[in-house]
């Protein structure tokens, strides 16, 4: 259907404009008219040209989503009909991807769909635990509430991601850098002291030979170390798409030394959030299982959790299997046992989660505290090292010429 630009003056004389979706112009001015408007000027919008290529689109974000669940929590809470919220959130959306999905939302609804079935749709951005958590919702009469604990469980995952992508940047872009560096040096800057070393003559102090003969190396199979660089990438990745190298790398990911500790401590607090917020929205304990495992993004992690859910199958509890699994700490598992043994699970799982977040922050200023110190070592050491070695021989001719 298209899209009507219009201008109008409305009783007291001012003026308003705005857009409407109509199947013609005299629907525009009818709608406009009875809502006192009196239309000055309406015009089809032009449509966009790149409309239906992707990736010239804007990305909907996280914090869209968390958004809109905290203004679709607050207008149900205020008693208004979901159809009429989600028209209200399509009309003032300023992302027009998002707007788009919004609208087909609405419709699906208008068309006697659930709301959980609509989004399902956007399996992207609408995941397994938001709609099975607003079905959760629906089916309680507890819409609001729904979507305010989604809204706030988005903004402290989203908060934990954000803490581990710091963590993960200071020494990625400062190796990469060092690399670069490095490459420029023995490439362009290592051949010209060559060159003027061989003018002097005489035999060049073990050190510099060793930093002339990468430079050649490196200089002479640039290319070649650039393709087997993006075939280790491609065969990397190919090996990673396969179950067995998933699983390799997913375990051996986590027995990292510091880095390894702190993404446990992550998935812990992911595991234990998530658990608590769905338990207590009224999602079935499989059910949940079953989406955490999902959505753990770690292979190992997400083995053990589907232990659990075969354990608790089975009629035991849930500690004993995340105890047997090795994956999370033993004080978790007795936390978890604590609060199944008292009824209040999903309240203990939420207590666990806050001091994980704790843990994670304390991990991830601990890292950055050892980081910083080794990466400035490691760039003294190699491009410091590089230049003491091609200004030796030049201190060895200064020494001979002042004997």
């Amino acid at each position: 259907m298209p899209v009507y630009q219009w201008v109008g003056t409305n009783k007291k004389n001012e003026t308003r404009k705005g857009e409407m979706e109509a199947a013609n112009e005299a629907i525009v001015r009818s709608n406009l008219v009875r809502l006192r408007i009196r239309p000055t000027k309406i015009k089809k919008k032009p449509k966009d040209l790149f409309e239906n290529v992707s990736w010239l689109q804007p990305k909907v974000k996280e914090k869209d989503i968390i958004l809109f669940a905290r203004q679709f929590s607050t207008m149900i809470d205020a008693g208004l009909p979901i159809i009429q919220c989600l028209e209200i959130l399509h009309t003032q959306q300023g992302n027009k991807t998002f707007k788009g999905m919004i609208k087909e939302i609405k419709e699906k609804v208008e068309g006697g769909a659930t709301l959980a079935e609509a989004l399902k749709q956007f399996p992207k951005h609408f995941d397994d635990l938001f709609v099975n958590m607003i079905a959760a919702g629906e089916a309680g009469g507890i819409l609001d509430a729904i979507l305010r604990r989604l809204a706030a469980y988005m903004e402290k995952a989203a908060r934990l991601k954000s803490q581990v992508k710091g963590a993960m940047t200071y020494p990625i872009v400062t190796l990469v850098i060092a690399v670069v560096v490095l490459a420029v040096i023995l490439v362009f800057v290592i051949p010209v002291f060559e060159e003027m070393f061989a003018d002097f003559g005489g035999q060049l102090p073990l050190p510099t030979q060793i930093v002339v003969a990468a430079s050649e190396i490196v200089k002479s199979k640039i290319i070649y170390i650039i393709i087997a660089l993006i075939i280790f990438a491609f065969a990397f990745r190919k090996a990673y798409a396969t179950e067995k190298g998933q699983d390799m790398v997913d375990d051996l990911v986590l027995k990292i030394p510091v880095f390894g500790e702190l993404l446990r401590k992550v998935a812990v607090a992911k595991f234990t959030r998530t658990m608590g917020t769905m338990l207590a929205s009224g999602v079935a304990i499989l059910e949940a299982l079953d989406i955490v495992a999902k959505t753990s993004g770690n292979r190992t992690i997400e083995k053990a959790i589907y232990d659990v859910r075969s354990g608790i199958a089975e009629g035991r509890t849930m500690a004993d299997p995340l105890q047997e699994s090795g994956v999370f700490p033993a004080m978790v598992c007795q936390m978890i046992g604590v609060g199944e043994s008292t009824g209040a699970l999903d309240a203990m799982l939420e207590k666990i989660a806050d001091f994980y977040d704790e843990e994670v922050d304390q991990a991830v200023e601990n890292l950055t505290a050892l980081i910083e110190p080794f990466m400035l070592v490691f760039l003294g050491a190699t491009i410091g090292g590089l230049v003491v070695a091609m200004y030796l021989p030049i201190f060895k001719m200064a020494g001979a010429i002042s004997q």
